[in-house]
């Protein structure tokens, strides 16, 4: 039951993501994707590819994401 839960968190966020104006908001929702898999992973018992999918779909592709919109907006000036 909580793997369908997950899935579902999953999917919703994914699509959240990508319908998403607000870029930082769109690289949230990628992390918080990123890291409902991991935990479908790890109660799939494959906690090597829990552990690799924690840090790299949650920790630092949102990151990146991040970095990237702060680096491309336009000032005031």
């Amino acid at each position: 039951m909580l793997d369908i839960i997950l899935m579902i968190i999953i999917i919703v966020s994914a699509v959240l993501a990508l319908i998403q104006k607000d870029l930082l908001k769109a690289a949230i929702l990628t992390g918080f994707s990123g890291g409902a898999l991991a935990v479908l992973f790890q109660i799939l018992l494959a906690p090597d590819v829990a552990l690799t999918q924690a840090i790299v779909g949650a920790a630092i592709v949102p990151v990146f994401i991040a970095l990237a919109v702060k680096k491309t907006q336009r000032g005031d000036a």
